[in-house]
């Protein structure tokens, strides 16, 4: 039987999960896909971890080089995060002829073109099924079973944080700042959310996501982006009086060969596929020309779901002789964005009210030749109403300039939201 000598970069929450199938799992590997995996070195410098795994720490060391010199190890999976060290090791691994497995967004979003021009020369391989969903296998989904599909459009959940947010928000009434601090109890959400809740994560994967659907390099400074901060609860409960469910989107098409990239909070019609992806599970909704609509639906983070795909990425690269390129991520870079893109526009605002003020609204989006899907208004108090209104779809740079005039009209006291509408 084939034997294939592994290593692990660090033993977090990942890198434990992983450990733990691979031991569990190493029986039914051997018999199903006929190889034995020997874990040969583990990078960790906690040697509690290690013992807690009950690993034998002769093979626990800090020093990348008895990776990269151990001519028996053909896989390594990565799990640092960040860039610095995982990028340098990694590199490292792919000159020496290993193939890699990461889950690490933020360094293959950044970092891709490098590291396929290091596995290239050496035939070594690239895989990252987990980067984008956690256990939800999209990745070779999206290269391996959509070959007969030019893919139009991907929009999906794929940072369980802000779902778990939203959907408490939406589900329990509570607000923003309330919710976010149990998703930090809980451990969802960092004592930093930055990197969730303003979007960067969605991002990092978005820009992968979109590079391997269109076979074009989408770097991810190019996603227009916006998080989940501004989210309130009356939006929510408006958005449900329309039948709406407001979701961070990660969102790319391709019209006319052109591509459009964004990540930002969006409702969705109730009775989309994605709006009943609750809490902090993933989903992923793909439109193939000719396959038409695919739905993705898991756990995108945890120890055992993301240490679920990585083992899947082992097995297959460790029982592959020659491994898949991305000639497309060597090329330079996209340039071949739509930023005026269409979109409907959920509006709420306060104004006087009084006789005309709906008229004149109507008038500033009708100038810019915006029409209103529809409207609801609420009165308020000392004089003012609370005015929420759809419209119908229009452009980007059309809407922000209504938008402007709007903010402009005396009548108006403020905008108080913007949030796209999704359909």
């Amino acid at each position: 039987m084939k034997k294939v000598g592994i290593a692990l970069l660090g033993l977090g929450v990942v890198g434990s999960g992983t450990y733990r199938i691979l031991k569990s799992k190493a029986e039914n590997i051997k018999r199903d896909y006929g190889v034995e995996l020997e874990i040969r070195q583990v990078l960790e410098k906690d040697l509690s971890k290690a013992e807690a795994l009950g690993i034998d720490l002769s093979i626990v060391s800090c020093d990348i080089a008895n990776v990269v010199n151990d001519k028996e190890i053909s896989v390594v999976a990565e799990f640092f995060g960040g860039i610095e060290p995982a990028r340098t090791f990694l590199i490292a691994c792919l000159k020496a002829g290993k193939s890699i497995v990461t889950s690490n967004k933020e360094l293959f979003s950044k970092h891709w073109p490098e590291l396929e021009a290091a596995a290239k020369e050496t035939g070594a391989g690239i895989y990252f099924e987990a980067s984008c969903g956690g256990g939800v296998p999209i990745i070779r989904a999206l290269h391996e079973s959509c070959q007969g599909n030019d893919i139009l459009e991907i929009k999906g959940i794929v940072n369980g944080t802000t779902n778990y947010i939203l959907s408490n928000m939406s589900e329990k009434g509570s607000d923003y700042n309330e919710t976010l601090k149990e998703a930090q109890r809980l451990g969802y959400a960092e004592a930093n959310p930055s990197a969730d809740v303003d979007g960067f994560d969605s991002t990092y994967k978005l820009s992968i996501l979109s590079s391997l659907s269109f076979r074009k390099r989408v770097p991810y400074t190019a996603i227009y982006r916006e998080g989940i901060s501004n989210i309130t609860q009356e939006d929510i409960k408006f958005g449900k009086e329309f039948g709406l469910t407001v979701k961070l989107l990660a969102i790319s098409k391709n019209v006319n060969g052109k591509i459009e990239a964004h990540v930002y909070p969006a409702f969705i019609p109730d009775d989309h596929p994605l709006a009943k992806v609750s809490g902090a599970f993933n989903g992923i909704y793909v439109v193939g020309d000719n396959v038409g609509e695919l739905m993705f639906y898991g756990k995108g983070a945890g120890d055992l779901p993301t240490g679920s795909a990585i083992v899947s990425d082992i097995v297959y690269a460790a029982t592959h002789d020659t491994h898949k390129r991305y000639p497309f991520i060597l090329e330079e870079e996209a340039n071949d964005f739509n930023n005026d893109f269409e979109s409907e526009y959920f509006i709420r605002l306060v104004a006087k009210d009084k006789t005309g003020v709906l008229s004149e609204i109507t008038g500033i989006l009708g100038k810019a030749g915006i029409s209103i899907d529809s409207m609801v208004q609420k009165a308020g108090s000392h004089g003012q109403a609370t005015i929420v209104l759809i419209t119908q779809k229009t452009t980007e740079l059309t809407f922000k300039k209504a938008l402007e005039a709007l903010k402009q009209s005396s009548s108006i006291s403020e905008v108080s939201n913007v949030i796209r509408v999704e359909k």
